[in-house]
């Protein structure tokens, strides 16, 4: 079976999609908590303090907001195309739950004294050695199923290690502080934290550049794909590789941000006819465009009101996400 893809349709979907994201993304420098004000920056008195604002509070924020929501976007999209199964996520190679527990285990360890500029490059580490793990655990040439085994195996431990720090944790304030880095949020960064976290994303995004052919070739099933010259082993390992450095780095700059890389791929999946060459750059400006909006919510509450947009991002997800398991276990009935 050879893909006949409308490009002209494929561009169409892109465009509108860039203009969901632009908009949404002026939306958001201009944002101010609590309340919409799209024309009160021009107005406000003090030049030094409207640039000072938009550069340090505004500009990292919405940023970061936009590449983190296109990375969980474009792996979610990797994974479930990969593992041909609409319910994976980015997280299930253990590279969310690495990453939180090594940027917390350097906050602990640090007595919380450490900078949050290095957090990222500890996360990153954590997701990287989630991910061998996943490798020593599955093997080289493992299934399917032994893979989503280690990984809920490996997901399952960071968590637990998680939960020990806390345990042990010297004081109620680390505690909360801990926790409430866990539910994500992409509020008080700044650029240094946008700059230190796109290092390592930006390599997963050239890792997973090269993969749509190979990912359409493995729907017609890892026999047909072999024997179309796609190395299945060598497709899988660094699929996880680019996950583990893209999730790595935006779950340890922004905590756990869930959903989103279930969400986006699933709802645009029909819109590109099932093709994932074609979903992973419409998924990563889903991404974009679902986080975003979900921070612009969070700006709407009151100034006195700290939502964290890993709570908006569930809230959305969690009921989407019983609905399609429902819906697939209607369908195998």
């Amino acid at each position: 079976m050879l893909w006949q893809t409308d490009t002209r349709a494929q561009r169409r979907l892109l465009i509108i999609g860039a203009l969901i994201v632009a908009v949404l993304f002026l939306i958001s420098l201009f944002m101010r908590s609590g309340t919409l004000a799209l024309a009160q920056i021009a107005l406000q008195g003090d030049a030094g303090l409207r640039a000072l604002i938009f550069e340090q509070i505004r500009l990292p924020r919405a940023l970061i907001a936009l590449f983190v929501g296109a990375t969980l976007g474009i792996c979610g999209a990797a994974m479930q195309s990969l593992l041909r199964n609409p319910l994976a996520t980015p997280g299930l190679v253990g590279s969310s739950s690495g990453a939180a527990l090594g940027a917390v285990l350097l906050f602990y360890l640090g007595n919380g004294t450490v900078s949050w500029l290095a957090m990222p490059l500890a996360g990153t580490f954590g997701s990287l050695l989630a991910m061998a793990f996943v490798y020593a655990l599955a093997g080289r040439d493992s299934s399917i199923t032994t893979l989503i085994l280690a990984g809920v195996a490996v997901n399952a431990v960071a968590t637990s290690m998680l939960s020990l720090i806390l345990n042990l944790a010297p004081s109620p304030y680390a505690v909360q502080e801990v926790v409430l880095w866990l539910l994500g949020s992409v509020a008080n960064k700044s650029l240094n934290d946008f700059y230190l976290m796109l290092v390592p994303m930006t390599l997963g995004w050239l890792l997973l550049r090269g993969c749509g052919r190979s990912l359409n070739a493995l729907t017609l099933g890892e026999d047909t794909a072999h024997t179309m010259g796609v190395n299945i082993n060598r497709l899988r390992w660094r699929i996880f590789l680019a996950i583990s450095l893209a999730i790595g780095a935006a779950v340890s700059t922004t905590g756990m941000i869930g959903f989103v890389g279930l969400v986006v791929p699933h709802l645009l999946r029909p819109l590109v006819g099932y093709e994932p060459a074609r979903l992973l750059p419409l998924s990563a400006l889903g991404g974009a465009a679902m986080l975003l909006a979900a921070d612009i919510v969070v700006r709407l509450f009151p100034a006195s009101v700290d939502i964290k947009i890993g709570v908006i991002t569930s809230i959305v997800g969690a009921p989407f996400f019983l609905w399609l398991i429902i819906r697939t276990r209607r369908a195998h009935l």
